[in-house]
C-alpha cells in the first residue's frame, strides 16, 4: 500500500519484532514511492524504488492504536533501485542487542558547549556511517567482571586495576581502558571466540597483559568482544533517532526518572534549562550515603534500540584517541593514532546533566581509574 503525507511518500511496514512481549511496527520513508517485495522474520526488509542517491528513513511505533507515535530508528543512505537491509536480529548473542547499519548526524545540534570552556570540539556536524554490529544491553556488571576475570586470571591474563563494583547487579567501575580492552579478550577467548586485540600489526600476539598502546590496525575488527568506537557508542545511544540531547525522543529535557545522574540546582555554570528534574543532587533512590552512588543495570527505561543507561550512572570507556571533528561525511571512524586520553561517553551518577548528552565528549589517561567510569562491549556481525 503506497501513501502519501503531505509531500512525504511512505510504506507501511509492519513487522512484530524477536518476542512479542517487544513487538514493533516499523514504516519506510523517503523522497520517492518505494515498495516492500520481501521481509522475513530475521529481520532483513527489501525494498524498490525509482533510481536515486538519497538517504531513506526507517521508522518505528510500538502500537498502531491511538494517535501515531512514530520516531526514526535507522537512516540508510540509497543508491541502487534495490535495498535489502537488516532491521533487527531475533537471536543475538545473549545479553546484546543488534545496531543496525546506517548513518545519523553526530555531535551537538543544540550548542550545549560553553563558551568558558573554549572552542566546541562536538562541532561541526558530520553524518557518519556506521556498520551494524552487536552492543551490550547493559553496562559490564559486577558479577559479569569477576566471572570473566577469574577465568582470565587462570588462562594467562594480567590486571593492574582494581575494579569494583557496588553490588552483584551493578556496573563495574574503577578499571583501566587496558584492563577493559584484555578483559574483553578475556571474554572472547573464555566464550571461544578469536580476541580482538593484539600486540602487533601482525596480530600473531594476543593482548593479555602489560599497558599496550594497541593502535587501529593491531584491532581485529571482524572477531571477537572489543569496546565500541566513540561513533558506534554515540549511533547506539541515539536509538536511532538523530539531533536530540539524550537517548530518548520524546523531550530533550532529563529528569531522575530517567537517569541517575547529580542534579544541579545551586552552580550557576552547571545549571540547565533541560535539567527539570523536582529532585535535586545525587538520585534520590541510590544516594545511601556510601560511594559510588551507582543503580543496578537495566533500572531505567531503555532507549530506541533496547540499550540501558546510555546516560547516567557510569560514564564509559570507548576504543578511540578523539580526533577533531571536520564537517566531512565518515565511514566507521576510528579516531587517530595516538592521544593523551581515550575516548569516555555518557555521563555517571556524580556528573550533572550536561555530560549525559549524547553529544558530549570526554577523555581519560587510559592508565587511570575512576568510580565514576565503566564500559561496555561490542561484537561483529560476522562468525
Amino acid at each position: 500500500m503506497k501513501c502519501k503525507l503531505g509531500l512525504l511518500l511512505f510504506l507501511t511496514l509492519l513487522l512484530p519484532a524477536a518476542r512479542a512481549e517487544e513487538a514493533r511496527f516499523f514504516r519506510i520513508t523517503g523522497p520517492v514511492v518505494s515498495t516492500i517485495t520481501a521481509f522475513s522474520a530475521d529481520g532483513y526488509v527489501t525494498w524498490t524504488n525509482a533510481p536515486t542517491n538519497a538517504t531513506f528513513t526507517v521508522q518505528t511505533t510500538a502500537s498502531l492504536v491511538g494517535p501515531s507515535n512514530w520516531v526514526d530508528y535507522v537512516q540508510v543512505p540509497v543508491t541502487n533501485p534495490s535495498t535489502t537491509h537488516r532491521l533487527f536480529d531475533p537471536n543475538p548473542p545473549a545479553g546484546m542487542v543488534l545496531i543496525p547499519a546506517g548513518s545519523f548526524t553526530m555531535g551537538d545540534t543544540f550548542g550545549d558547549w560553553p563558551s568558558a570552556y573554549g572552542a566546541s570540539p562536538e562541532i561541526p556536524l558530520h553524518t557518519v556511517q556506521v556498520s551494524a554490529f552487536y552492543l551490550d544491553k547493559y553496562e559490564v556488571t559486577k558479577a559479569l567482571w569477576d566471572d570473566v576475570y577469574q577465568w582470565g586470571t587462570n588462562h594467562g591474563y594480567s590486571f593492574e586495576s582494581g575494579a569494583l563494583g557496588k553490588a552483584a547487579t551493578h556496573p563495574v567501575h574503577s578499571m583501566t581502558w587496558y584492563d577493559a580492552a584484555k578483559w574483553c579478550n578475556a571474554r572472547s577467548e573464555k566464550a571461544g571466540r578469536l580476541p580482538a586485540y593484539y600486540t602487533d600489526a601482525a596480530r600473531t600476539s594476543v593482548y593479555r597483559g602489560g599497558q599496550t598502546a594497541v593502535q587501529n590496525d593491531w584491532v581485529n575488527w571482524n572477531a571477537g568482544y572489543r569496546l565500541p568506537t566513540e561513533a558506534e557508542w554515540e549511533k547506539a545511544a541515539r536509538g536511532g533517532a538523530s539531533g536530540h540531547r539524550f537517548p530518548w525522543a520524546d523531550t530533550d529535557e532529563i529528569t531522575h526518572s530517567r537517569a541517575n545522574y547529580q542534579s544541579s540546582s545551586n552552580n550557576a555554570f552547571y545549571d540547565h534549562a533541560y535539567d527539570t528534574s523536582p529532585t535535586r543532587g545525587y538520585h534520590p533512590t541510590f544516594n545511601d550515603g556510601v560511594y559510588p552512588f551507582t543503580s543496578p543495570v537495566g533500572y531505567f527505561a531503555a532507549n530506541g534500540y533496547g540499550l540501558y543507561d546510555m546516560a547516567g550512572n557510569l560514564e564509559e570507556w570507548c576504543w578511540d584517541w578523539p580526533d577533531t571533528y571536520s564537517s566531512a561525511s565518515q565511514v566507521d571512524p576510528r579516531g587517530i593514532m595516538s592521544g593523551s586520553g581515550r575516548a569516555v561517553k555518557g555521563g555517571s551518577w556524580g556528573d550533572v546533566a550536561w555530560t549525559a548528552r549524547m553529544a558530549v565528549r570526554g577523555s581519560y589517561r587510559p592508565t587511570g581509574s575512576l568510580n565514576l567510569l565503566g564500559f561496555r562491549t561490542a561484537l561483529p556481525t560476522g562468525p
